[in-house]
């Protein structure tokens, strides 16, 4: 006799008037209705919704007609059916009814079900309402029911957990929806479902497959499903997609504190719900961490929380100021950073069957554990943790700190692999914070010598009102080689020099500072703008010559280095300038015309062989100039052409104040992401009062040499200076005997009332004097050595057509 399991046919004889004569053993294990139940009484009410789809209706049907019902189980289930229909005849012809056979929808060969019965795969099948209509042992293991208990039960009945998923921030879609979606489309789907079933502590992975069971007519009478646990393969995924938003996710910025906190963010949610990440005080400020020999674990160490993350809200945060963080003698971190040894604490002994990790499957077998792992440590739970893996922070041999990764809500406890990922993570963390705490040193030791090369505050001159600006590249950036001067020359006269060296680092600062020492060095020669670039270039083209070992060729920061050189005079209200490759300067009139500067830059410095170009502007008094370095102008959201458009718009002339408005430049040029220094350099421009200058040309014989000292004693008494007029009496003379006597006509006597007062004699001869200590009998030589001692300074400069010597006498700010 066949059993349930088998799925039996029953067999029922129907007569004409549609009562059933007959019923077997089949009808009684399919329905559970007996011959006694049944014979006698109308078919129909064995039928849940007649009339019967394909059963005759009538005498004189076709032969076999087959159709699908819902027949009346005893115990009030409905079991879905396909009836086959065979006319019965009496030996005249006459009908007699029908034999109608029953099977079950579904029905399959025995060893069929045999083999999908014993399938180590999950299996079963349900009614487009998703009640069950069959599952196998594997399905009954894995939903922890039996197939009498769930048959015809509704899905979300028995299972209430497959409505929802395990991780919906990950936008997956319950289970049971997928279902219904089947069961509504008719499209099969595959999909991945975590869940953790009812009564386990453990989440499972599992790979199913969901398509629908169609009729001989194309209907949906049934959806059937298969899943096997992938939960090992699914994890092990997992954590090498973590390893991989790692690799992309942590040490993006060379900052420490923002390293520690994409560390403290990538393992949550996906592996862990707190990490904490603590560092040493020395790592934050970019210093040598302390030695590893010199840990002692067995005193109080003392940390600060550079990062924190959490699932809870409340913890989600960074500290804006570092915590202080105490890590006792003896305790578990404490341990980790002395022996750099990772620590797993667990609440509890792991369940059976090795139950480690995210789900059974997972066994990790106790051997791959390192030593003294796991630690079964229920106080951990007071904190509210299930399990908490302690990581020290080393690379390159030095620690850094510790790291926590801790488990709040979750009962999976860590596995072995847990570890390796926790430490892979921490690792991975550790090379960018150190690369980070070495980047910040570098930082600061590039820009303290950057700042100790730049002018710490503006010489005091009265040519020019000048005010200046400069900003190193944003953190993820090296400093870089932009300078800037204002150096006072003779004659009241001022050179204001900006420049750019190629590079980054501490290279390119020690670039800037050789370049700025030359340019000032040069400056005292009061070389004419287009000479002093051409003796910086040959000057950058020796230094590179002395860094090239073994006779080959080594570039120095210098190479390929920029520099504006201008020079304004507030006697004449002339600007001369020179660029080699440097972009020239914004030039705005007092009444907003921008006039063109008749000028192109020149090479860069250290191509050598090359002429520089000078021009010359007369600015109205007034005028502002812009000076700048290309990290001003220059990003990746624009070029240099617009952004020097940029700044001209950006540049108010009326604005009174230059600190206000190189405020306003800085601000609405740089952007937030700025990878280059920007040095701004904003002057405007000064006239000297003509009753300030006053000059005398000079016929060549000495018998002027009076007249030129009464004309100095009395101009000198006119500006109220009665003080300076002995000493301005005594180096009148001796300039203009040398000049008379050494130079060439014509000559010329110029004094000037600045913040000093200047005495200036020209001559058309190119000789210049030298200073010499005279011997004692010896009739001359103690002129330029008296002009030397009586004044501040004295010098030569050269012009277009000879020379002019100068000296300078200090005397009260003229009113």
């Amino acid at each position: 006799m066949a059993g349930k399991q088998d799925a039996p046919t029953a067999v029922v004889v129907v007569d004409p008037d549609g009562m059933v004569s007959g019923w077997s053993e089949g009808g009684r294990l399919l329905l559970g209705w007996t011959a006694q139940d049944t014979v006698g009484r109308p078919v129909a009410d064995l039928l849940v919704d007649p009339p019967l789809r394909g059963f005759p209706e009538g005498h004189g049907a076709g032969p076999d007609p087959t159709g699908f019902t819902a027949l009346r189980h005893r115990d009030g289930s409905t079991v879905d059916a396909v009836l086959t229909a065979h006319p019965l005849f009496g030996p005249d012809g006459r009908a007699l009814g029908h034999a109608v056979t029953v099977q079950r929808w579904g029905r399959r060969p025995v060893v069929a079900d045999r083999a999908f019965e014993q399938s180590p795969f999950a299996l079963g099948v349900y009614d487009p309402e998703l009640r069950f209509l069959w599952i196998n042992a594997s399905s009954c293991r894995v939903i922890a029911h039996s197939e009498e208990q769930v048959l015809g039960k509704h899905y979300r009945e028995v299972l209430p957990e497959f409505d929802r998923t395990l991780f919906p921030e990950r936008d997956d879609k319950p289970y049971t929806d997928a279902l219904a979606e089947v069961a509504r489309t008719g499209e099969a789907t595959r999909l991945i479902t975590v869940f953790r079933p009812r009564g386990s502590n453990y989440a499972n992975a599992w790979a199913t497959s969901i398509w629908p069971v169609r009729d001989a007519e194309g209907t949906v009478r049934a959806i059937a499903n298969w899943g096997f646990d992938m939960s090992a393969e699914y994890w092990a995924r997992q954590r090498l997609l973590i390893l991989n938003e790692a690799s992309g996710g942590i040490g993006r910025t060379l900052d420490v504190i923002g390293t520690a906190q994409e560390l403290a963010r990538t393992p949550v949610p996906g592996f862990v719900d707190l990490v904490s990440v603590d560092l040493f005080d020395e790592v934050l400020r970019g210093e040598e961490p302390p030695s590893v020999s010199r840990f002692d674990p067995g005193g109080t160490t003392r940390l600060s929380r550079a990062a924190q993350h959490s699932t809870k809200v409340d913890a989600d945060h960074a500290p804006e100021a570092m915590a202080p963080v105490i890590h006792a003698p003896g305790s578990v971190a404490a341990r980790c950073m002395a022996t750099g040894r990772s620590t797993v604490e667990l609440t509890a002994e792991p369940g059976e069957g090795g139950e480690w990790a995210f789900g059974p499957g997972l066994a990790a077998d106790p051997a791959h554990w390192p030593p003294g792992n796991p630690v079964i440590d229920g106080s951990i739970a007071a904190d509210g943790l299930t399990g908490r893996i302690t990581v020290p922070l080393r690379a390159r041999g030095a620690l850094l700190g510790v790291v926590s990764f801790s488990r709040l809500d979750r009962p999976e406890a860590f596995t072995a692999d847990d570890l390796i990922l926790a430490e892979e993570l921490t690792a991975k963390a550790a090379v960018a914070i150190d690369n980070a705490r070495r980047y910040s040193r570098e930082r600061t030791t590039a820009l303290t010598l950057q700042r100790s090369l730049l002018p710490q505050g503006l010489p005091a001159q009265e040519a020019v009102e000048v005010a200046s600006r400069y900003l190193p590249g944003g953190t993820g950036a090296e400093v870089g080689g932009d300078w800037f001067d204002v150096i006072p020359l003779s004659g009241a006269r001022v050179a204001l020099v900006v420049g750019d060296v190629v590079g980054h680092g501490l290279h390119a600062s020690a670039s800037m500072g050789r370049l700025r020492t030359a340019v000032r060095t040069l400056a005292d020669v009061d070389l004419p703008p287009d000479e002093l670039l051409t003796h910086l270039d040959d000057l950058v083209l020796h230094l590179a010559a002395d860094h090239r070992p073994d006779g080959h060729f080594q570039p120095t920061g210098e190479s390929g280095a920029t520099c504006l050189y201008t020079v304004y005079d507030p006697v004449s209200r002339r600007l001369t300038f020179a660029s080699a490759g440097h972009p020239l300067p914004l030039i705005t009139c007092p009444d907003g015309t921008r006039p063109p500067v008749p000028a192109h830059p020149g090479p860069p410095l250290g191509l050598g062989g090359l002429p520089f170009e000078a021009a010359e502007l007369e600015l109205p008094e007034g005028s502002l100039l812009a000076l700048y370095t290309d990290g001003l102008v220059r990003s990746h959201e624009r070029d240099v052409d617009e952004g020097i458009a940029e700044l001209q718009q950006v540049l108010d002339h009326s604005t009174t104040s230059l600190e206000e408005l190189c405020d306003t430049v800085m601000d609405g040029m740089l952007l937030d992401r700025r990878t280059d220094d920007a040095a701004l350099l904003l002057a405007r421009t000064c006239a000297l009062d003509p009753h300030h200058v006053a000059d005398w040309e000079i016929e060549p014989d000495t018998a002027q040499v009076p007249h030129a000292r009464k004309f100095a004693v009395d101009q000198v008494d006119a500006w109220g200076l009665e003080e300076a007029a002995f000493v301005t009496e005594l180096v009148v003379s001796e300039l203009v005997t040398n000049a008379i006597r050494y130079g060439e006509p014509p000559i010329r006597l110029r004094l000037i009332r600045d913040t000093s007062l200047i005495c200036e004699v020209s001559d058309a001869s190119n000789t210049a004097p030298h200073l010499r200590r005279a011997r004692a009998f010896d009739e001359g030589g103690r002129g330029l050595l008296l002009v030397a001692q009586l004044t501040q300074g004295w010098g030569t400069r050269h012009t277009g057509n000879g020379k002019t010597i100068w000296c300078a006498q200090a005397t009260p700010s003229p009113t």
